[in-house]
């Protein structure tokens, strides 16, 4: 481990911009006394600190690691000569938050982007700034520095949501409006079957509509962490059958197209009903938009829990792309309707259970979509 320490041979205090009550522990127990030099190489965040005139005095291997600056040698060294940060007018950092270093009641700064020149390339990186005060005097400036990649790549996937969102929107309410509006200026120039045609397009492009809603707030919950899954007994069986008389129903296919069958007992099967109802209704909605031949939905019982699979006879799913089939936006090569959403859904779906999702190689030689969920039992409280 590669300890940092001041000049004098003591660790000034610091701690996670990420925390800022742990930077203000970490200074209390510097002045309590001395804190040891290897904690701030345990600490998960990048930190930095200089004395009040902005010599380093910390640089801690996370810093280092992110920055790819040597820490030993930035120690002594002023922060503009080790790590210049530019602000977004391109202007000196340091220079330009004298003013808020001066002032005793400014503890610090919120986090903002900046610029790291360095020698061979410009990075942009999270700054969240504490100044630590003495009485109102500046002793120390603690600095904690996050990638921007991370964000970034968060900010995509929400633009890139909002971006499926408003394309599959556009195409259903177009529909409605037309058909509506249609109806409304000329009804009585259509005949009773050419109204029900229409009506019936209205109402099967709302249900897209609803569809794609439920899960734009399905994404939501997922990313948030706020799944919840309310159990009682289901009849996986009878579940299955409704999924796919829903389907038939609906003229998605015929029911030639289906073949449901079971192997062992199954056991009494706790579970969310309501989401084992939508896991199974993408992936039987998946093996008709991506698959072909007949739907196989196989059930076994196993001691623990039930596993069910979900097989077609279309073309398959590469081992290169079965990593990344459960992933955002995945849509393979197909250029239909979809938002890429439903197996992101699912999988995540069978994970709130304790359960496992997988794809493979079907015996007609199709994608084979295979769950397990386990029995479980009530939760109370």
């Amino acid at each position: 481990m590669n300890i940092v320490t001041s000049p004098s041979g003591q660790v000034p205090p610091s701690g996670p911009g990420c925390a800022p009550d742990a930077t203000d522990s970490a200074v209390s127990a510097a002045q309590d006394g001395p804190l040891p030099a290897a904690a701030f190489d345990l600490l998960p965040d990048s930190v930095i600190v200089t004395d009040a005139a902005g010599v380093v005095e910390v640089f801690n291997r996370a810093a280092a690691k992110l920055t790819g600056v040597d820490g030993p040698s930035a120690i002594g060294r002023h922060l503009t000569e080790v790590l210049p940060l530019l602000d977004e007018r391109g202007n000196d950092w340091w220079e330009c938050s004298t003013a808020s270093r001066n002032l005793p009641r400014v503890t610090g700064q919120p986090e903002r982007r900046l610029t790291y020149a360095g020698p061979v390339h410009d990075r942009d990186f999270h700054v969240t700034v504490r100044f630590n005060r003495v009485a109102g005097r500046l002793v120390r400036v603690s600095l904690s520095l996050r990638d921007t990649l991370s964000r970034e790549r968060l900010e995509r996937n929400r633009a890139d949501l909002v971006a499926t969102v408003a394309h599959e929107l556009r195409s259903p309410l177009t529909s409605v409006k037309g058909f509506t509006a249609t109806l409304l200026a000329k009804w009585d120039r259509f005949t009773d079957e050419q109204k029900k045609l229409m009506l019936n397009t209205v109402n099967t492009d709302a249900d897209r509509v609803t569809r794609l809603l439920t899960e734009v707030l399905d994404v939501s919950r997922i990313d948030s962490g706020r799944i919840q899954v309310r159990k009682q007994i289901v009849d996986l069986p009878a579940r299955v059958r409704s999924v796919v008389d829903g389907k038939v129903a609906s003229g998605a296919a015929g029911a030639d197209r289906f073949f449901i069958r079971e192997e062992g007992e199954l056991p009494e099967m706790w579970v969310d009903p309501d989401k084992i109802e939508q896991v199974l209704h993408n992936l039987v909605d998946n093996a008709l938009r991506h698959g072909a031949g007949t739907v196989t939905v196989l059930l076994r019982g196993r001691d623990s829990g039930t596993e069910v699979s979900v097989a077609d006879e279309g073309e398959g799913v590469s081992e290169s792309n079965a990593a990344r089939v459960f992933t955002k936006f995945w849509r393979g090569a197909s250029r239909g309707n979809g938002t890429g959403l439903g197996l992101y859904i699912a999988k995540a779906l069978i994970e709130a259970h304790g359960g496992t999702i997988s794809v493979g190689r079907a015996p007609g030689g199709g994608a084979e979509f295979r769950f397990f969920v386990p029995a479980g039992g009530p939760v109370f409280g």
